[in-house]
């Protein structure tokens, strides 16, 4: 009898597995849209491979694998059995490059076969929404068929791929900041003017000076170890023209002219925007080649340990996977990618340049189905509430950004097989950070400029 309910059970999760969302995830999210939950297994897909990526780069990983008897190449051998696999390869930057390059495609390929899905109804739909189990064989076979790719040129030239898809990605992560701080500061004002409670006004103003707070202390560390009297010329500029912006949106914000035209704009969001563009300068900063005295490291900084430029001849040392910037970029990474797919926003703009619907994120109420299992609603038989195609794309350049924020944005040189920090890494961070609040800006001005247009 047991084994009978053990193969119904069985049968029944595997009936989930190639069926459809509701049906998979409806157990944890009774009450969710069809929509929403698609977008949450999607970005589990990515957030699992990030976590193998992690697993990969971690210190000693290879060392430990070296031990396992016939595994790697020049590792504990067994009598009469050749050691098969390159350890260099499966571990290490090589790794992430290869679990990273399948992630991409992955995406892209859902990408452009969900180009110009407008309902559920749509035969391509059902593969958007269900058959889970052999999106994720697929998945593993293009990381099993990646690691198979040789050396040569991969990863110089996948380098370069992943430096312009990390730019677009940082431009994302602002948009999505932005989003986020306008529908943050439009309910707690709404729910401080319905309640007469002044308790969320105070809240606002709290978090708008903590962020302040936290953007003005980086802009004065950025000056005391980042900068030289006499030297780093480029950081100095990197500072002084990030604070400048800073200060023109913020002002900006506060404007009457913009607060008439825009009710919910205020230092909330250019607070948040502000902490962040800082953040980007650090990041930026970090990855310029001229380590000692203008890029010192964290570990140098805490432990006040000095650092010196190593000589030409001297050999490379380890390379130094993690530091406070690329977990910083996690994290925020984490955060971007959980909101994109529960978002609900009203924020025409931002839906506009997101592919989205106002009121796409959770919500509905669960629906009992035929066999009995609670579903969720599928609320895009009329027209889908985001771009498959889009939200693939923005998938598809987050795994490039993770596979360079965990290799720090080294460059791998294939000559010395050694990791080198770049400039192009630098400039891209910059012109990203430049680019997104010049976006943030034209949010702000754009209806008064236009004002025959709707940007409510």
């Amino acid at each position: 009898m047991g084994a009978c309910l053990a193969l119904c059970s069985l049968a029944s999760c595997a009936s989930c597995l190639c069926g459809s969302a509701p049906c998979l995830l409806c157990g944890c999210c009774p009450s969710s849209n069809n929509s929403t939950i698609t977008r949450l297994i999607f970005s589990f897909f990515l957030l699992l491979g990030t976590l193998v990526s992690v697993i990969m780069i971690l210190p000693g990983m290879e060392t430990q694998l070296r031990k396992i008897p016939g595994f790697c190449q020049g590792g504990t051998a067994i009598p009469g059995i050749e050691n098969k696999v390159n350890c260099d390869v499966i571990v290490g930057y090589k790794s992430v490059y290869r679990m990273c390059f399948a992630m991409t495609c992955f995406f892209f390929l859902f990408s452009a076969i969900m180009i110009r899905v407008r309902s559920s109804k749509d035969p391509r739909a059902a593969i958007q929404n269900g058959f889970w189990f052999f999106k994720f064989l697929i998945l593993i076979g293009i990381t099993v068929g990646a690691f198979f790719i040789p050396d040569g040129t991969f990863h110089t030239v996948w380098f370069y791929f992943g430096v312009v898809g990390s730019f677009v990605f940082i431009i994302i992560q602002l948009i999505l900041l932005i989003d986020f701080a306008h529908s943050w500061n439009k309910v707690w004002v709404e729910n401080a003017e319905n309640s007469d409670n002044k308790c969320w006004f105070a809240g606002l103003l709290s978090f708008t000076f903590l962020h302040y707070a936290l953007a003005i202390t980086a802009v004065v560390l950025f000056y005391i170890y980042y900068t030289q009297p006499d030297d780093c010329t480029e950081h100095k500029v990197f500072i002084s023209l990030n604070l400048i912006f800073c200060i023109i949106v913020s002002v900006v914000s506060i404007l009457p002219k913009i607060q008439e035209a825009q009710p919910y704009s205020g230092l909330l969001q250019a607070s948040l925007i502000s902490l962040y563009t800082m953040y980007v300068t650090w990041s930026a900063m970090t990855n310029n080649p001229s380590k000692s005295p203008c890029n010192p490291s964290l570990l140098s900084l805490v432990s006040n340990v000095s650092t010196s430029e190593p000589s030409a001849d001297s050999t490379a040392g380890p390379v130094q996977w993690w530091d406070a910037q690329g977990i910083v970029g996690l994290v925020i990474f984490l955060f971007c990618t959980l909101y994109a797919s529960i978002r609900s926003s009203s924020n025409a703009q931002v839906n506009k340049l997101m592919q989205t619907e106002e009121g796409g994120g959770l919500g509905g109420e669960g629906v009992v189905g035929q066999d009995g299992m609670l579903r969720a609603v599928d609320n895009e038989e009329e027209g889908v509430t985001y771009s498959y195609s889009f939200f693939h794309f923005h998938l598809c350049l987050a795994s490039l950004y993770i596979m360079m924020t965990l290799t720090n944005w080294y460059q791998p040189d294939t000559t010395t097989q050694a990791m080198q920090s770049s400039m192009p890494a630098v400039w891209v961070k910059m012109s990203s950070s430049w680019l997104g609040l010049g976006l943030y800006l034209w949010t702000l001005i754009a209806p008064l400029i236009f004002p025959d247009r709707d940007f409510n």
